[in-house]
């Protein structure tokens, strides 16, 4: 599990780092009245309200990935559990359904939390 988590933690860094790229390079620029042989070099600086939106984004990523886990995976726990009841006791089988769907609903309001957080990381910040 470490192995995974490094690599991936690795693959992001990368991503990032690529993404980053295009603003980090240098800009070559002749003036007129210059000679050829003498240039000025320009790089193009992150600006702090740059690197504020790349974080927001980046973060607003992380936020949807980890809020849509936790759903997920307690929504299909609660959906196999359902079904032993029902294999169990098939004559409850309509309070089951009605229970597992109340709680898969409660369940999912954290992944719409997750997405409200990263709607506003994107729009506003």
């Amino acid at each position: 599990m470490s192995r995974l988590r490094q690599m991936l933690f690795v693959l992001a860094l990368v991503f990032f780092v690529a993404a980053l790229m295009p603003a980090m390079a240098a800009e070559d620029t002749e003036e007129p009245g210059e000679e050829a042989g003498e240039t000025e070099v320009t790089s193009a600086g992150i600006e702090g309200g740059d690197l504020v939106r790349a974080f927001a984004l980046l973060a607003a990523g992380i936020c949807m990935g980890f809020g849509a886990i936790g759903p997920g995976v307690g929504e299909g726990f609660a959906a196999g559990k359902a079904c032993e009841g029902i294999a169990r006791n098939p004559e409850q089988s309509q309070l089951i359904t009605r229970t597992m769907l109340i709680g898969q609903a409660v369940s999912e309001s954290t992944g719409i939390y997750s997405l409200v957080i990263a709607l506003l990381l994107i729009f506003v910040v």
